[in-house]
């Protein structure tokens, strides 16, 4: 008799490794109900793929949800100095048709090309002041501060405000984690309060006097008559303090760490820079920023014979989904030139993250400044350390021999 297994991500080896309880249950419980989460976990390719792609199924708007982990949701946006306002990520159609049409506007191809020469500049000034030869955290140095950057400056942002925009950035995204203690709840509320008095500023100003950044563009865009709300603009903001930020991070962290494993694709990716872009797919497939998303049941639905009820939480564990045999060959091993490789790192249907695009760039950018940076860069013992919740995974520090 075996024994079913189990989806623990409280245990310290999964922050370290997830990749192997995944395994477990995308063989042997590929639809598993959760007890500790009060949620249904998937672990397949073609279940994340198929929930992702049926809004009307499986909503994102968690007011469609029921039980513990649900109303924690709900109360966590209640609590908000912003009121229970959705961004683009939690609403459906048609309410996610128009505020989508309108947000796209500050992530059009072309605007986001626009910031390359910055983004280039940026990630060359901050490896300008990492040393030419010894102990270099490519954490704290490059990927942690670039995003930031980065949107901090398309959103309008002084330097001289930036890293109280990280600290909100870290503050926020500890909310990934689903599961929160009291006081981490009381540190995000701190953090959103903050963010409300000084965006709302911001957007009074932009509505006088709009310049050139996202916070004008989206007072200014209406979509067949609709405008977003000041609150809706607001609560956008915080939403890229974490899509626009951690994730992008995270991708960077992840990336070297990646490399410094597979030191034959490091070496394939110093000869040949042309491979960067492929390489940068195969490393969101392999160790995905994004390792889950939360949708919420309208109907009562089943799943490979499980029987799901509506309101149910469901997780796609993308992270799972990415090394799924059945979709990818050989999938634990890291092949910088894999293709096709559709991985799910940025989701699928309505919700495909907006601003994709944007760390494609960013993390091509990050990884030519690094490449040209050293003769040569290499591991430490001891040198990673990692972070991330149930939902994010990336480093909070990755120290790196360098020379």
């Amino acid at each position: 008799m075996t024994t079913a297994p189990l989806f623990n991500p409280f245990v310290p080896s999964f922050k370290r490794n997830p990749y192997l309880q995944y395994g477990r249950l995308r063989e042997g419980d590929p639809v598993h109900r959760s007890q500790a989460l009060q949620a249904w976990v998937l672990t397949r390719y073609e279940d994340c793929l198929a929930v992702t792609r049926d809004h009307a199924t499986f909503s994102s708007d968690s007011h469609n949800a029921r039980g513990p982990l649900a109303d924690a949701l709900l109360q966590q946006r209640r609590d908000s100095p912003v009121g229970d306002v959705s961004t683009v990520l939690g609403v459906d159609p048609p309410r996610h048709t128009e505020m989508r049409s309108i947000v796209n506007r500050a992530f059009t191809p072309r605007r986001v090309e626009e910031f390359r020469p910055r983004i280039e500049e940026i990630a060359r000034d901050l490896l300008a002041a990492a040393p030419d030869e010894g102990e270099f955290d490519v954490m704290a140095g490059l990927a942690q501060p670039l995003p930031v950057i980065v949107i901090a400056e398309m959103l309008g942002v002084p330097p001289a405000d930036r890293e109280r925009f990280k600290q909100w950035s870290n503050a926020i995204a500890a909310t990934t984690n689903l599961v929160q203690s009291e006081e981490m709840q009381a540190t995000t509320r701190r953090a959103v309060q903050e963010i409300v008095e000084y965006f709302g500023g911001f957007i009074r100003e932009r509505q006088q006097a709009p310049r050139d950044d996202l916070i004008s563009v989206l007072v200014k865009a209406e979509e067949g008559g609709v405008r977003l709300s000041p609150e809706e603009i607001l609560a956008f903001a915080i939403l890229l303090l974490v899509a626009g930020n951690e994730t992008t991070t995270s991708l960077i962290g992840n990336g070297v760490a990646a490399l410094l494993d597979h030191p034959d694709a490091l070496a394939r990716l110093r000869s040949d820079a042309t491979m960067l872009p492929t390489a940068i797919e195969e490393m969101l497939r392999y160790d995905s920023p994004v390792q889950g998303l939360a949708r919420f049941t309208t109907r009562a639905v089943e799943i490979d014979g499980r029987a799901i009820a509506a309101g149910d939480v469901v997780l796609c564990m993308v992270g799972a989904a990415n090394r799924d045999p059945r979709q990818f060959a050989d999938p634990e091993a890291f092949v910088i030139d894999r293709d096709p490789n559709r991985h799910l790192s940025f989701g699928q249907g309505i919700h495909f993250c907006l601003g994709a695009p944007l760390a494609r760039l960013e993390a091509e950018v990050a990884f030519t400044a690094l490449l040209g940076r050293w003769p040569a860069f290499g591991a430490l013992e001891g040198g990673l350390e990692r972070g991330g919740t149930l939902l994010l995974r990336g480093p909070e520090r990755l120290r790196l021999a360098v020379g």
